[in-house]
């Protein structure tokens, strides 16, 4: 009898199996927000902004970036850009969005200017989706009398790339070929009703439509629309749509009411693989609210004629698109959920977690082990700790059957790690969830980890 047949009796006995867990917010290892996807060599990447723990206002020093392959499993890649990267910058790493164009990454990022001692948008350029990211220009891309944050950049098909951005009004430039600059004047967008709504509750001159922030401009097929947040607060997400990217607008109506323990919202819409997926972000996570946010997604459908029903958050994108494989270089990072545990970055490991709890938990989905099936286990980790600490593998649940248990050894800090093995009485074949759970006595920072791969039986 296999680890498999053994589990399938453990499920009679107890009821346990559960499907359709929940996948929203896709990060709980730290607050992000503000997701621009990106899809790069058939893999799709979010860049977000990152809240810092405990804040109670827009805290936001710094911009991180996750990949996914199957939509259920994310890749922290860590801390890519920070404002202080940018010698005219004071503060404020707020919503971004980087773009690929010849082999080259350009992330358009809205800071506060030490100079002018009011917002901007910069740009950096990088060779990788992760950089390193440099700025080209020494100086804001754009700046105008005021509002001027969360860029939103799109390359159309005849490679006209567009930008547009703003708070409370909607600015628009041509970037250039070179993405680094733009041609005429900066045009500012009318605030109609017809364009973008009529706003609720009393008459504001300077906001007289329902559009407020965070532009998201997407193609499909010949229409071009233009998702943003709407107000007044809290906000909800509405969309409105052209037959050119530079209008004019026709107000389409509601996509996200308003929602999800955040004042804020930020759309962010990508196709991948033949569908399309909707990002945005809520307070969902502990501890969360309008200043310690989470990305989330749903998929997108439009109507015949193109329109979009309006649709609420859910527990998001829950079957995988693709499965892992066991036995290649697995990173501690790639999650499908998690409770209680952080990401981290150092020169020695790159992006790692820390189990902040005893009982804390990671969890992969949909590994596939295939028919051979897997004979042993192996991951770099490492603790603080002198007491015992464990790292147990369990099989499609938190508290399922357990694969394999490995003692942590005490290295005594996060740039100090030891690679740890186990092997298994019975081999382990086909697809499962994986849980990696950390157990330990010590009341905080229980253990860290790295990365993990099985040994496939010959």
């Amino acid at each position: 009898m296999n680890i498999r047949t053994i589990f399938i009796s453990f499920i009679a006995l107890t009821g346990l199996f559960s499907i359709g867990s929940a996948q929203n917010p896709i990060i709980q290892t730290n607050y992000t927000a503000d997701p621009a996807p990106m899809v790069y060599n058939d893999r799709l990447y979010v860049y977000t902004t990152h809240d810092e723990d405990d804040s109670t206002w827009f805290t936001m020093n710094d911009w991180k970036v996750y990949s996914t392959n199957d939509m259920v499993n994310w890749t922290d890649h860590g801390t890519i850009l920070s404002y202080k990267d940018f010698d005219w910058a004071k503060r404020d790493a707020w919503a971004a969005q980087c773009v690929e164009r010849n082999g080259k990454f350009f992330i358009y990022v809205p800071m506060w200017s030490k100079t002018s001692n009011k917002g901007a948008i910069g740009v950096a350029v990088g060779d990788s989706p992760f950089g390193p990211f440099h700025d080209p220009l020494g100086k804001p891309l754009v700046q105008s009398e005021w509002g001027d944050i969360d860029p939103t950049v799109f390359v159309d098909d005849d490679g006209q790339a567009h930008m547009y951005w703003g708070n409370p009004k909607l600015k628009y430039v041509k970037l250039n070929e070179d993405m680094i600059s733009y041609s005429g004047n900066i045009v500012e967008v009318p605030m109609t009703e017809e364009s973008f709504g009529k706003r609720d509750g009393k008459p504001n001159p300077e906001r007289p439509s329902k559009y407020e922030e965070g532009p998201w401009l997407y193609k499909r097929k010949n229409l071009y629309y233009l998702f943003w947040p709407g107000g007044p607060l809290p906000e909800f997400i509405g969309y409105s749509t052209s037959k050119t990217a530079q209008g004019p607008w026709k107000y389409g109506g509601i996509v996200m009411p308003t929602e999800g323990k955040s004042f804020t919202n930020h759309p962010g819409v990508i196709d991948f693989r033949g569908k399309t997926y909707f990002f945005y972000h809520n307070g969902a996570l502990p501890g969360g609210s309008g200043f310690t946010r989470s990305v989330s997604l749903e998929e997108l459908t439009f109507n015949k004629d193109g329109s979009i029903s309006p649709f609420k958050m859910t527990n998001g994108i829950t079957k995988a698109i693709a499965t892992v494989n066991p036995y290649s270089f697995n990173q501690a990072e790639m999650i499908a959920w998690s409770e209680n545990v952080k990401s981290y970055q150092n020169k020695e490991a790159g992006v790692f977690i820390k189990a902040k709890k005893n009982g804390a938990y990671t969890s992969v989905k949909n590994v596939d082990f295939r028919t051979k099936g897997a004979a042993a286990f192996s991951a770099r980790v490492g603790t603080t700790h002198n007491s015992e600490v464990t790292m147990s593998v369990h099989l499609d649940a938190v508290n399922g059957p357990v694969a394999a248990t490995v003692k942590v050894p005490l290295t005594g800090g996060d740039d100090r790690w030891e690679t740890v093995k186990a092997q298994f009485a019975e081999k382990i074949t086909g697809v499962h969830d994986l849980y990696f759970v950390f157990n330990g006595k010590a009341s905080t920072d229980i253990m860290y980890f790295d990365y993990w791969t099985f040994l496939e039986n010959n």
